[in-house]
This record gives C-alpha cells, sequence and structure tokens, in this order.
C-alpha cells in the first residue's frame, strides 16, 4: 500500500539532486529552448540568395538586364563570374556555387526568337537547392522584350551529379556526418566519466601515463568502429540505392579520419567536463540536435539566416558534409576542399590538447 508521505518524501529527495545538478538542470532548459530556436528561427525550407555563378559571353545590355531580373526574385545571389564552361564546372565541383548562368553570345538573338535565352548549369546533390533553381526555369522575361509576355521556356538547366533528383543520393553521404557524430562522440564522451564511476582512474593515475596518452589511447580502438559503419553505410547505399561514388576511396578514408578524430576529441572534451554518464548522454545530444539541423544534412545551409551559418560553421559535421558530398557526389579531392578539411584537422589537434589540458591526474 502506497504511503504518500514516504512518497512524497522520495519526490523532495530527487528534486533536491536535481537542483544539485546544475548541469542536468541546465539541460532541462537548454534543450527545448534550442529546438524552438531552430525550428521556429533557423531552419527555412524557403531557399533564398542562392550563391551562384555567372558566365556572360553576350556582353549586352540585354544580358545585363537578365541578370538584373534573375537577381530581383532573390533566389540566388550572384558570387562568382565565369571565363568560360570548363572553369564553371570545376567550380561547381568545388561547391565554390551551387550553380552557374550561361548567357550565350547570341542571345539578343535568342530573345528575338523566343527561344531559350540561356542555361542554367545547377549542382543537382541538394535536391532543395536544384528545386528552388528549377523556379527559374519560367520567369518573366517581360522586361527584357515587352513582345515576350508568355514564353514558352526562358531558361534551360541541366543538372549534374543527380540528374534525376533522386534524394537517396543526397541523404546518404549526409548520413556518414551524422551516424559519425552520434556515436563517436557518444563513445568517448562517457569515456572518463566511466573509468572513474568504476573506480579505474585511481589505477590510471598511479600509473606513468601521461594526460596526451591517455586521450589519445581512449580515442584510437574507435577509429575502426568508425571506418566500419563508413563501410556499411557507404556500400550498402551503393548496392541498394545506386548511390554513385564519384570520388576516391583514398579521398573518402583521408576525409572521414579526419572527421573521425574531430568527433572523438569532442567526445573527450564532453568526458572531462562531465561528472556522470547521464551528464555526458545529455551534452552529447546538446551537440548531436545543432550537428543535424545545422549542418546541411536535413535543410538547406543557404536558408539559414547568418547566426544560425556562425553556428554552423563551428559543427564539425559542417564542413564534413560538404567533403564528403563533394568526393562521393561530385568527384572532388580534399586539395579542391582544404579549406574544410584544414578546419577539421585543426579542431581535431587543437579540441585534443584542450581536453588533455583539462584532464587532471588526480581523484578531483
Amino acid at each position: 500500500m502506497i504511503r504518500w508521505w514516504r512518497l512524497w518524501a522520495i519526490t523532495q529527495k530527487e528534486l533536491r539532486q536535481l537542483a544539485r545538478d546544475r548541469l542536468t538542470f541546465g539541460m532541462v532548459v537548454m534543450i527545448p529552448l534550442i529546438q524552438l530556436l531552430l525550428f521556429g528561427y533557423a531552419i527555412n525550407t524557403d531557399v533564398r540568395h542562392i550563391p551562384v555563378g555567372l558566365l556572360d559571353m553576350s556582353r549586352t545590355a540585354d544580358a545585363r538586364l537578365l541578370v538584373e531580373a534573375v537577381k530581383a526574385t532573390q533566389v540566388v545571389s550572384i558570387a562568382r563570374h565565369y571565363e568560360g564552361v570548363s572553369q564553371a564546372e570545376v567550380a561547381l565541383t568545388r561547391g565554390e556555387v551551387r550553380a552557374v548562368l550561361v548567357l550565350p553570345a547570341d542571345l539578343p538573338r535568342r530573345l528575338g526568337e523566343a527561344r531559350p535565352v540561356g542555361q542554367w548549369l545547377v549542382d543537382g546533390s541538394d535536391t532543395l537547392i536544384a528545386s528552388a533553381l528549377l523556379g527559374l526555369r519560367s520567369m518573366s522575361l517581360t522586361e527584357l522584350d515587352p513582345k515576350l509576355t508568355q514564353p514558352p521556356v526562358s531558361l534551360e538547366t541541366v543538372l549534374y551529379f543527380n540528374p534525376s533528383r533522386r534524394s537517396a543520393i543526397n541523404i546518404v553521404p549526409g548520413l556518414l556526418g551524422v551516424i559519425l557524430t552520434m556515436t563517436m562522440i557518444m563513445f568517448t564522451s562517457a569515456a572518463i566519466v566511466r573509468e572513474r564511476e568504476r573506480g579505474n582512474l585511481e589505477l590510471l593515475i598511479t600509473t606513468p601515463v601521461t594526460a596526451l596518452e591517455l586521450m589519445l589511447g581512449k580515442i584510437l580502438p574507435y577509429i575502426g568502429v568508425g571506418l566500419v559503419q563508413v563501410a556499411i553505410i557507404l556500400g550498402l547505399g551503393h548496392l541498394i540505392f545506386a548511390v554513385p561514388i564519384n570520388g576516391a576511396l583514398s579521398q573518402v578514408l583521408l576525409a572521414t579520419l579526419l572527421f573521425i578524430a574531430a568527433s572523438l576529441t569532442l567526445g573527450l572534451l564532453i568526458s572531462t567536463l562531465a561528472q556522470t554518464q547521464l551528464q555526458a548522454m545529455q551534452m552529447t545530444v546538446f551537440i548531436l540536435l545543432p550537428s543535424i539541423l545545422l549542418s546541411g544534412f536535413m535543410f538547406p545551409y543557404e536558408g539559414m539566416p547568418v547566426p544560425a551559418q556562425w553556428v554552423a560553421e563551428l559543427l564539425p559535421a559542417t564542413h564534413f558534409m560538404r567533403i564528403i558530398r563533394g568526393i562521393v557526389l561530385r568527384g572532388g579531392d580534399l586539395a579542391s576542399l582544404w579549406q574544410d578539411a584544414l578546419w577539421l584537422g585543426f579542431f581535431a589537434v587543437a579540441v585534443l590538447l584542450l581536453a588533455a589540458h583539462r584532464f587532471k591526474k588526480s581523484l578531483d
């Protein structure tokens, strides 16, 4: 039979314990707050100001008016100018722009004949971005010529890397970032905490192992685990969903190792901050949610407001999404994606040193 005074005593004990656990109490408030801000403010499927390039072989007043009409839609922003088609295709492979607007030399004659006046070269690896750019095919050209009231087609579109616009081609490489973020950080975030709770930390303290050696020893076994997960995702994605692997496997391996190192060191840093395994799991979720929502895995990076993009740039998953999609889908390499690769390497080294600095070889 339930005694209410005993039940109330246990409830009071749990409330006091929760109040003393500042980290857990903070997560109770911060997790719903972060989700509210992300979904209500940062997440936006109505993409605007997509960075695109321009290849203007006409260089006429009509071409300038057409470019202004395209910019007036606010769907795209002209970020780069190119001199040839091959240069534009390299830019698409490197991920410099999401599309290139090609205006032919005979643009004025095409306007008079109501023919397609240009062509979009579109990076089709992101289906949401591609859909937004495909909407510009039927834009009005009445500003150029009042006689062109309803042209049959204003701009042709060529989709690179994913001409069939299958979502699996975009999702499977991005899934690597999500799964590795979740598993690598989760495995290592409880590493030091688990040793402390089991009493093994006392044994480690009596050994001559340095803090940096302990940190490296904690993350090395999980590198193989991460590589197995990569092989499963890419292998089954290729066999079941026909996801192409256009880049070299050696480039995929190097990029994955960089990201695994960054994720494992981040987990170790969490492990030095948390006092219990529960706190470690809570902090892992706190990192995982923005990594899924802001990295470009589910929602376009270009659709986020600038403050959300600043937060996204701090997350290793954002840089890995760009790298792995650039290699797997667009056939790029780390040399062409060096900025994101350099950031991952710097992040891994910096966070590892910080985690080693925070770890004290003492029971305290």
